[in-house]
């Protein structure tokens, strides 16, 4: 099977701007897409922009909405499946969300943010529910998380039961919490025999100041492709071959005793 060749965009775009906002991923889709990229990741909320306080309940939109659709001509004129961060309505409620959309512009899979930072979020915000949330491509097996969602190992290692081989991980990472991106992250796809991709916002907005370094790190550890702290596009490789034999080699997943667990709960 061959490799999935992966970007990164790591940017903030212009939070409020809906409209330059899909430009700037539009740009970054033939960028990547030229460098034989298969899939785009951007960061949490990349549609609206992060900080963006009052504007939460007017920028929300549906998960087939305007935006949605948009990015599903984006898709299909680059030929490339593209994950990007939302504010999802849903009745009455909001959902920090992201939304993965194929290369033939349909939808593979939408995931709520189960675990909300902060009193903005959880000003905003309604937690979803479903921790594990997949879709297939190019026959790997992905998985989606946003945020702070990855900080807690008992979600991670639920997608690693549940088969994920890439974790999508758009975030809005801020100092001082840098070492996030720089340790935990490898240490996550390590310990859980998987891809992560943790895609982060840059720079300063409103109250925040978020510190880049997005990365794609693999199941032995090691960042396969780091991005600095302004804006940039990386690729990185996804490879199957590498991750099953990864997985054959290393034993946490094999030598888990789940009985000894049940307390966690």
């Amino acid at each position: 099977m061959p490799s999935l060749r992966t970007a990164l965009l790591q940017s903030s775009g212009r939070p409020g701007a809906v409209a330059e906002n899909l430009k700037a991923l539009d740009e970054a889709a033939a960028r990547a897409a030229d460098a034989g990229a298969r899939l785009l990741v951007a960061p949490e909320l990349f549609l609206t922009g992060y900080a963006i306080g009052d504007a939460v309940p007017e920028l929300a939109e549906p998960a087939e909405g305007p935006g949605a659709k948009a990015i599903a001509e984006i898709a299909v004129r680059h030929g490339l499946a593209v994950l990007y961060g939302y504010p999802e309505r849903d009745g009455e409620r909001i959902f920090n969300a992201s939304q993965l959309i194929g290369a033939d512009g349909v939808r593979l899979a939408n995931y709520r943010k189960t675990h909300l930072f902060g009193c903005f979020e959880q000003q905003w915000f309604t937690p979803g529910e479903q921790t594990v949330v997949q879709a297939e491509l190019d026959g790997i097996r992905i998985g989606l998380l946003i945020c702070y969602d990855v900080e807690f190992p008992e979600n991670v290692r639920a997608h690693a039961l549940a088969g994920t081989d890439l974790l999508l991980v758009p975030t809005a990472q801020m100092h001082p919490f840098q070492f996030v991106a720089e340790s935990v992250v490898p240490v996550r796809a390590f310990e859980s025999q998987m891809y992560v991709a943790y895609v982060n916002r840059t720079g300063p907005e409103g109250e925040f100041e978020f510190v880049g370094l997005s990365c794609l790190a693999g199941p032995d550890g090691v960042v396969r492709t780091r991005a600095g702290r302004g804006e940039e596009l990386v690729i990185g490789e996804v490879d199957p071959e590498f991750l099953a034999a990864s997985r054959a080699a290393n034993p946490y997943l094999a030598d888990r005793r789940p009985g000894l667990y049940g307390s966690l709960a």
